[in-house]
């Protein structure tokens, strides 16, 4: 992807040095805090550092480059304005920037930007113009707009004077913690943060190793380190979109081919797990993007046993839709081998619901998906927390060795993803069923009290049930309870006093359960 502007001369480590202790970049951004992880660090054993650039303004580092950028123009550039694609959080920088400079500021952002960016650029005085699906796609679009209206171009990250901006993280980084730092992880979408800081830290403190962190389904970098070329992406991920870049910089290729040691790839489910870890440290919530080098963290302190040693991470942005905070919550736990998943089965006859819940013990059952259809055997979907991933393999051989044929989906993403949606469905063999919602305590043992309660001669014929992580359990029960047994059924239910609500008359279960 060639620059909006001439492609500029190769630049040294020196000049990038100067450029970063010259930038412009205090007039809108803050110093942030170098905040411990004391958490996070208790459990790596590691002294974790967190650079709190979600702390900025615009939540996110995105402006130091911007701005930087921009205070270099002419009078006359930004009489005419400025233009940027972005994925939402530079395109924050630049109209923050356009409004304290006093000029116009076009902004393309795809079309798959969270609400959350495309509402605050706009409340900041930015044209927002969305297009296509990356940001690639965006910048485009974005070119032939600047040629048109003569605007410009404010790159996101291949630009010398963005990338000196965004360095100003490093030096901060080492004004703030002048002992011994072994590493810092960085995220990685086109380059230029990493590549900012990596000049100054290389410059002045070569010693430290810098991390770079993508995603498996968005690693143009590390392909493209790993090629000697730069390597265009045929699609990217999007669920961290401040990082999904197609095809990264030229600048910075050339200066994170020189000075990024390594690079991390993490799934989507460590990113989810490393929002969580940074949550319980500062009760912030971090965009994708903004935990990517925690997550990356995580794996490399893993990876290479490490122990005692100082680490620092960005924390580079916090601008999050709120609606994406179920899915992170739920697999925040698989990103830290917390649950285990595991279709199982087990002969249909009474009393086998059971014989199979003794099996789970004292175990905190996080999920519970059966419905009956099959008139020989029963397939349960259940969710087990575990503390560790080979546990799992553990739990599978012991249902099996007590006659429970076992699948372990703990990392099988179709059952993540959408089976565990839906278990369930109509069938003819339910006959004499009463569905009924519970709330159950969260609580152990909980579960095996309503089973030693219930009839034998009543049969389970469904069960829904998934830990949100509330003091109660809300609990779908379907039980083939005859007509002659209705008496007893509701002295089942008193006896019992969890409380209920009966949903056999709902007309939802009528269409689709029933």
């Amino acid at each position: 992807m060639a620059s909006a502007s001439r492609k500029p001369a190769s630049r040294s480590r020196a000049d990038y040095l100067q450029r970063i202790l010259t930038a412009r970049v205090y007039d809108v951004a803050q110093e942030t805090p170098l905040d411990p992880a004391r958490a996070l660090s208790r459990r790596l054993g590691n002294h974790v550092l967190l650079k709190r650039e979600d702390q900025q303004s615009v939540f996110s580092f995105k402006l130091r480059g911007a701005y930087n950028k921009m205070a270099h123009l002419g009078a006359a550039q930004l009489a005419r304005g400025v233009i940027c694609a972005s994925a939402g959080n530079h395109a924050q920088g630049v109209a923050l920037a356009a409004r304290r400079l006093g000029c116009r500021a076009v902004v393309v952002m795809p079309v798959t930007t969270p609400r959350v960016k495309v509402d605050a650029v706009q409340a900041l005085g930015g044209e927002v113009v969305l297009q296509g699906d990356s940001y690639s796609d965006a910048y485009q679009h974005a070119i032939a707009l600047q040629r048109k209206q003569r605007l410009s171009f404010v790159h996101p990250f291949d630009d010398p004077d963005v990338i000196a901006g965004q360095g100003t993280i490093g030096m901060e980084i080492l004004r703030q913690h002048q002992g011994a730092i072994d590493a810092v992880f960085v995220a990685v979408g086109g380059g230029g943060l990493v590549s900012g800081i990596a000049a100054y830290l290389k410059a002045v403190r070569p010693e430290v190793r810098i991390v770079g962190v993508q995603t498996r389904d968005s690693d143009a970098m590390a392909r493209s380190v790993r090629a000697g070329r730069r390597v265009e992406l045929a699609d990217v991920g999007l669920f961290s979109d401040g990082t999904a870049v197609k095809l990264v910089g030229e600048e910075t290729f050339r200066l994170a081919r020189q000075w990024v040691d390594e690079f991390v790839l993490v799934d989507t489910d460590e990113v989810c797990a490393a929002i969580k870890d940074v949550f319980q440290d500062t009760r912030t919530v971090l965009e994708p993007a903004g935990a990517l080098g925690v997550a990356g963290l995580k794996q490399w302190v893993a990876r290479h046993k490490t122990k005692g040693q100082t680490l620092v991470t960005i924390t580079c942005g916090a601008n999050m839709n709120f609606d994406r905070l179920r899915f992170v919550a739920e697999r925040a736990e698989f990103g830290e081998r917390r649950e285990a998943l595991f279709a199982v089965t087990i002969p249909e006859r009474r009393g086998s619901f059971r014989a199979f819940c003794e099996q789970i013990g004292h175990r905190a059952v996080t999920e519970f998906n059966y419905r009956i259809s099959d008139a020989q055997v029963a397939h349960v979907f259940v969710g087990v927390a575990i503390s560790r991933h080979d546990e799992a393999a553990r739990i599978a051989r012991q249902f099996e060795r007590h006659g429970f044929a076992t699948l372990d989906l703990t990392d099988d993403e179709l059952a993540k993803e959408h089976v565990r949606h839906m278990v369930g469905g109509r069938t003819e063999l339910a006959r004499h069923e009463r569905l009924l919602r519970f709330v159950f305590p969260e609580r152990p043992g909980a579960l095996m009290r309503f089973l030693t309660t219930l009839d034998p001669g009543w049969n389970i014929s469904l069960f829904h049930y998934r830990n949100q992580g509330a003091d109660y359990g809300r609990i779908l029960v379907g039980i083939q309870v005859p007509a002659r047994d209705d008496a007893a059924f509701a002295q089942f239910l008193d006896t019992l006093a969890y409380p209920y609500v009966e949903e056999t008359r709902n007309p939802v279960y009528k269409l689709f359960l029933r």
